[in-house]
């Protein structure tokens, strides 16, 4: 039996607003399952985890529930799972924590592919601390970041790097391991962006040897929520406390004001919706999600050479990215026709695409794509079908007769 994509739109009663949702980078669409979640936590938590009141006793089960789930998500353990409203927020938390292994005289390396969520905040830190930043590049020949830039720059001094394990623009993935690999000769830390892949691939910290792995909710159609993962859960004790809390002790010690209880619910079933996309999947919570994972990129796998396929017919039209990536996602360009004017023409028939994403402002500035109009980028989901990029490609064959 192949991938039930019908079974999996059915969980998803947003579908039926009438548009083709191929802008998964604006976060995908939230299962009922979640809602319903959300809705009952609000009723039902309270807003502090403290006291006796079965209200609190529900609100602390809720953390602890959240901190497995996403632990299951990425091979970690839940003494390890930081969580907040977002991703970035925690991404910033942790670089001030951080900062004090920063100086003159030290440097970090950062990656042009990444989203600003895993670049803003490092870049911040080092300027003030005087701190040298040095860019892993992306070839534009291969869209990939070339794993051999990783000894030329890391060096002894460098404390840090980030990195991201997938672009959410053009679809490839750096060699994470290679990067920790380094990083780890010269006792450094490696914090990885996995927002883009969580919704996609298997998730493995302690395969990719990644210090630190970021994750986001919305990514794969769960509520504003995000999570650290600490591949040693010891490391939270050694690092500067940003809690509001002196007695702070571990997650907590990089979660800044309180928890939105009904999100982390949510955060749980949007993790178990994701392990259920195989409704053969069984086991525990881990296995389902990597059989559900295998699934999905078996039907992505086809459907992404379906679309690539198809685009390579539109007459002036260049696609970056890898048109058989690991990740389905890419984005491209039209000779003389700028991609808020295609993104808009896509709109007026019911068609979500992405334009303008800040975080692919570095990689396509590099590339000098924003000076020919910019690119639109696009993806698939666990929901999106061969119907859905057929009737994409007929308005986007309209394009020449739109205003």
């Amino acid at each position: 039996m192949s991938y039930d994509v019908a079974r999996v739109r059915g969980l998803i009663a947003s579908l039926g607003d009438g548009w083709i949702h191929l802008d998964p980078q604006h976060g995908m669409l939230v299962p009922d399952r979640v809602s319903t979640v959300i809705s009952t936590a609000f009723r039902s938590s309270a807003s502090s985890a403290a006291g006796r009141h079965s209200s609190a006793r529900r609100s602390a089960e809720i953390v602890d529930s959240a901190r497995q789930a996403v632990a299951d998500l990425v091979g970690g353990t839940p003494e390890g799972v930081v969580l907040g409203a977002s991703h970035a927020a925690l991404l910033g938390w942790l670089a001030e924590s951080t900062s004090s292994r920063l100086g003159l005289g030290t440097g970090l390396m950062l990656s042009r592919l990444d989203d600003e969520a895993n670049v803003a905040p490092w870049l911040r830190v080092a300027s003030r601390a005087g701190a040298r930043v040095r860019w892993a590049e992306v070839d534009i020949e291969t869209y990939e970041v070339p794993s051999w830039q990783f000894a030329e720059l890391i060096g002894p001094t460098t404390r840090l790097a980030a990195l991201t394990a997938g672009s959410a623009m053009i679809g490839s993935m750096p060699d994470v391991r290679a990067a920790a690999e380094k990083i780890h000769e010269v006792d450094g830390l490696l914090v990885v962006d996995a927002s883009a892949v969580a919704p996609y691939r298997y998730l493995d910290i302690q395969e990719s040897e990644a210090d630190v792995i970021a994750v986001s909710g919305p990514a794969w159609g769960g509520p504003p929520a995000g999570a650290l993962v600490f591949r040693d859960p010891s490391l939270l004790d050694r690092l500067p406390s940003m809690s509001l809390n002196p007695r702070a002790r571990g997650p907590e010690r990089l979660e800044v004001g309180g928890h939105q209880f009904a999100m982390l619910a949510g955060l749980e079933a949007s993790i178990d919706h994701l392990a259920g996309l195989d409704d053969r999947a069984t086991g525990a919570r881990r296995a389902r999600l990597e059989q559900s994972m295998t699934s999905l990129q078996n039907y992505h796998r086809d459907l992404l050479s379906y679309l690539t396929r198809s685009l390579a017919r539109v007459p002036d039209l260049a696609i970056f990215g890898r048109t058989q990536g690991p990740l389905p996602t890419l984005s491209f360009a039209i000779d003389g026709i700028p991609a808020d004017k295609i993104a808009a023409h896509l709109a007026q028939h019911r068609v979500g695409v992405v334009h303008g994403l800040p975080s692919g402002g570095r990689f396509f500035d590099a590339l000098g794509v924003t000076e020919i109009g910019g690119a639109v980028t696009m993806g698939l989901a666990p929901y999106t079908t061969h119907f859905e990029i057929d009737q994409f490609m007929d308005v986007l064959s309209g394009l020449d007769a739109a205003d």
